[in-house]
């Protein structure tokens, strides 16, 4: 298991100390710099999939019931409190009072019946649309809402903490993609398509005065090499999740630097497209499966910050199982599987990969890996944006080598809509057994056959969950520990 810490360089340099840079000796103490790999495709989290919008507005434009901490814990936020009934199926939410939009709407019960419904609706393009149709919301009064499931959703308080359930105001739904209004202590100041995106503190929010980050901006830097530059010569002081792992001596021996490693629920999967053929055939995705060594990618992806996994699951969730036995690295069998399915090599087949390194690094083994067994992955280096409309969105694809971050995402399988278009009945019946087990320990052994089952059918090949790496400047306070899901609670940091 990796060592999971935070580190603050002390102790003489390796390497000869750099000179203050300009940068760090002017920064306001009220403002701050973060880097990010990926820019949004747009603003509205409950619009397109994609955890980068998250790591723009949760939290800091836009606000949920529930708020998801560093620990993976669950505590208030636009709910003040609630209760669950006995069947695990009512949710009765006491909502904060005298909260407001940044438009100078009121939020209130009515809020949220229209931004769940919103989400349940046909038009909906929301990524987890099934969890608001399991659910009828009803108004009770002004400040308090009655969520009632259809079925038994144990992780509904986590659900509501995430990007995909914002409480939005219904006369900016059409213009949050550019001009998001939500009720966090953020708002949009600029954002120049390509370069950066800034927020500004919004003195109308309810704990305002508690805020001491007043402006925050964002830089998109998808190069190793640039985002370590960037952070050396000052420009940013924040790097969440940055592909540094190669130049880590340089911050680890500088006393500019504090360095968090972020534990996450992350699954880095080689995706396939279970409706193209010869790929709908489990013998060939077993094949693929098989040609594939694990820790040789995890290597070159990730210089080895990461954990073999075998199915859609990782180490420290409720009911991990060890299913990485069960497709292992076999170049033989897989060359047998082809064969044995009627394959005849060279096969070929287009591998997207989107831009962050982990992609393009780990991508070009994978191709010399399959290589081996007469499979000819044709590399397709595409921008984000293409990756979400191209291959998220129109399952223009083969395979694709991906990072899912989102910790309870296993109902994607249940969804044979989803872009790998996985379908199986006997998947869908565990999972619901495993969603409506009154027993703990019914669920996670539900969960575990599941996990079975993916790793079985090969529904995608499972690669590793990753350590990812944070980097900041040694002054800045209230970095999360741990990354259960991808944001930036900027309200929350302060400069020493």
């Amino acid at each position: 298991m990796l060592k999971r810490r935070t580190l603050l360089a002390t102790g003489a340099a390796a390497l000869t100390p750099l000179a203050l840079p300009a940068a760090f000796a002017q920064r306001r103490k009220d403002a701050l710099v973060i880097g990010l790999t990926l820019e949004p495709t747009g603003l509205d989290p409950t619009a397109k999939a994609g955890a980068e919008i998250a790591e723009v507005v949760l939290y800091t434009v836009f606000e949920t019931l529930t708020k998801i901490n560093s620990d993976g814990s669950v505590t208030p936020l636009l709910a003040e409190r609630w209760d669950i009934s006995p069947d695990l199926k009512t949710y009765t939410f006491k909502l904060r009072q005298g909260v407001k939009f940044q438009n100078g709407e009121p939020f209130n019960a009515q809020s949220v019946k229209f931004s769940f419904d919103r989400a349940a609706a046909a038009n909906s393009t929301n990524k987890d649309k099934r969890t608001f149709t399991n659910i009828a919301t009803q108004v009770v009064d002004e400040h308090t809402v009655v969520l009632i499931n259809k079925e038994i959703e144990p992780d509904l308080l986590f659900l509501l903490g995430q990007a995909s359930a914002i409480l939005v105001e219904p006369r900016t739904v059409d213009t949050n993609a550019t001009k998001p209004v939500g009720t966090g202590p953020y708002r949009l100041d600029s954002w120049a398509k390509g370069s950066g995106i800034v927020l500004a503190k919004w003195d109308g929010w309810r704990n305002a005065s508690a805020v001491q980050i007043r402006k925050a901006s964002f830089r998109f830097i998808s190069e190793p090499a640039a985002q370590t530059t960037a952070l050396l010569s000052g420009d940013v002081d924040l790097f969440p999740h940055a592909s540094v792992s190669r130049s880590l001596p340089q911050f680890e021996n500088d006393k500019r630097f504090q360095i968090v490693f972020n534990a996450s629920r992350g699954k880095t999967i080689l995706a396939i497209n279970n409706k193209r053929k010869p790929l709908d055939d489990v013998r060939v995705r077993r094949a693929i499966a098989a040609a594939i060594d694990r820790k040789a990618v995890i290597e070159a992806a990730v210089d080895g910050r990461g954990i073999p996994i075998g199915s859609h699951y990782v180490p420290g969730a409720p009911g991990y199982v060890d299913t990485t036995g069960v497709n292992p690295f076999d170049i033989e069998k897989a060359k047998k599987l082809l064969a044995e399915a009627g394959v005849k090599t060279p096969l070929e087949l287009d591998l997207v990969l989107p831009p962050p390194p982990y992609a393009r690094q780990g991508g070009e083994l994978i191709a010399a890996q399959l290589a081996k067994i007469g499979i000819v992955a044709k590399i397709q280096n595409v921008e984000w944006a293409q990756w979400i409309s191209g291959t998220y969105g129109n399952k223009n694809y083969d395979l694709s080598l991906i990072l899912h971050v989102e910790p309870f995402d296993l109902v994607n399988y249940t969804k044979p809509e989803y872009y790998w278009g996985y379908q199986s009945a006997k998947f869908n019946e565990l999972f619901d057994k495993a969603r409506n087990a009154p027993r703990p320990a019914d669920r996670l052994r539900y969960l575990g056959d599941a996990q079975r089952l993916l790793a079985e059918d090969s529904a995608n090949v499972f690669l590793f969950q990753p350590q990812f790496i944070t980097v900041a400047s040694r002054n800045l306070r209230g970095l999360w520990k741990d990354a259960p899901i991808f944001v930036n609670d900027i309200a929350a940091l302060s400069w020493a």
